[in-house]
């Protein structure tokens, strides 16, 4: 094992907070690094990830509580409409069909710059700028034994 992967092995769980929550089949991090949604994307992807897909109102509030908690406002999740305007995909490119939990009035992209959606502490989706930088929930498959 190489002292580059060791260090960033480190550097990364340094930028964890909260420890991590999990499902039986999942790991949910929040990284501690401001990032616009694609480092974001690119970052959870480079470990072996994705960004958090909530697709279900049990894993939706598991991420929430988890923001709050951390006592964070909002993270970017894994879900966006960049490819085409008003339809939303999640990071594993599956389409948002059955389960949603957008804020009242959202999503809502009068200016068509609101494509990368951000969840809030209370659990409620936002459509945002992508190029805001904000913290973001890594979630990650746990290995089959």
């Amino acid at each position: 094992m190489s002292s580059s992967f060791i260090i960033n092995t480190q550097f990364f769980f340094f930028k964890v907070i909260a420890g991590i929550r999990e499902t039986d089949e999942k790991f949910y991090y929040i990284v501690k690094e401001e990032k616009n949604y694609r480092e974001a994307f690119i970052h959870c992807r480079d470990r072996g990830g994705s960004l958090a897909m909530p697709k279900d109102d049990a894993t939706n509030a598991l991420i929430a509580d988890y923001i709050s908690s951390s006592g964070l406002f909002r993270a970017f999740i894994g879900l966006n409409d960049m490819e085409r305007e008003g339809q939303f995909v999640y990071a594993d490119n599956s389409p948002l069909q059955n389960y949603s939990n957008w804020k009242q009035g959202e999503p809502h992209d009068p200016a068509g710059h609101e494509d990368c959606v951000e969840m809030l502490s209370t659990g409620e989706w936002n459509d945002s700028e992508c190029q805001v930088t904000i913290y973001f929930v890594c979630e990650f498959l746990k290995k089959r034994k």
